[in-house]
């Protein structure tokens, strides 16, 4: 049996922060680390969102001093980042001050991130930020290229959450041609899109480099682990034929305070990774 490590997204162990279901959670972060500690979870998936960006510690140099007073004071990593203020702030935008921005924020959160030994930064291209239309994947390949040459540089994954289906990502993973491009697979997201898993798999399996576990139902929000149309007992058998090492980010369902309905489900998961 292979030992996965086990994450958690940002914010699920805390009161939501202003009523949001995602969100960095501003004045309080730091609470989380020790309660990731009490779980023995290996990591914390940082959120940048586009709302108040300039004060989340991922983008000044004293607020990744604090982080890692965190990561050393309760050993619980930080591997990853979830950019959610590309949601607001896509990178398919034709507008010049949005790119010239976006290029700001990305190169600024590289460089810290590569400063805490960050591995992935996932790129969400779902929801405001979706490649719904041709014009939007030509922009988007146009406007990662400044990203993708920091990537490379700082060596970063720059890791494409996408709701495109699978053939299509595929073409947009060998067209942008860079092994720092990688992919963050959403079992709940694959699962309301009612796309196969086995076909995933087979498109860009070799490419993942962040999984996000999360129930969904077809066509529809997220539910508690286990209630939805994620097949789990056939994820972690593919899981296994891909050698994947890093960590599963529990993002799955929260209610308004996120502990109990969190625990409840990390067992479930610890009971499928024993099959």
């Amino acid at each position: 049996m292979q030992n996965y490590k086990i994450g958690v997204m940002q914010g699920r162990l805390l009161p939501k922060y202003n009523g949001r279901y995602q969100a960095h959670p501003i004045g309080y972060w730091k609470d989380e680390f020790e309660i990731a500690k009490k779980y023995n979870l290996y990591s914390i998936e940082f959120i940048l969102d586009y709302e108040m960006y300039n004060l989340n510690p991922l983008m000044t140099k004293d607020g990744i001093d604090q982080i890692k007073k965190c990561i050393d004071q309760y050993e619980v990593n930080v591997k990853t980042i979830c950019a959610d203020y590309f949601m607001e702030m896509p990178f398919y935008s034709n507008i010049k001050k949005i790119v010239k921005q976006n290029n700001e924020v990305i190169k600024t959160l590289i460089i810290n991130a590569k400063d805490l030994n960050i591995k992935d930064i996932v790129i969400p291209c779902v929801d405001n930020s979706s490649l719904k239309t041709e014009n939007h994947i030509i922009s988007f390949i146009e406007n990662i290229k400044y990203s993708i040459n920091l990537a490379e540089k700082y060596d970063i994954n720059l890791s494409l959450e996408t709701d495109l289906k699978p053939k299509i990502f595929s073409q947009l993973l060998t067209e942008l041609s860079s092994q720092k491009i990688t992919v963050n697979y959403d079992t709940g997201n694959s699962a309301s899109l009612g796309y196969y898993i086995q076909e995933e798999f087979k498109y860009y399996g070799d490419k993942i480099s962040d999984i996000h576990i999360k129930d969904r139902k077809l066509n529809s929000n997220s539910v508690i682990l286990g209630e939805g149309d994620v097949d789990f007992n056939y994820f972690f058998k593919l899981l296994k034929s891909i050698n994947y090492n890093s960590a599963l980010i529990m993002q799955a369902y929260r209610d308004d305070e996120g502990l109990m309905i969190f625990e409840k489900q990390l067992e479930f998961i610890k009971e499928k990774l024993k099959i």
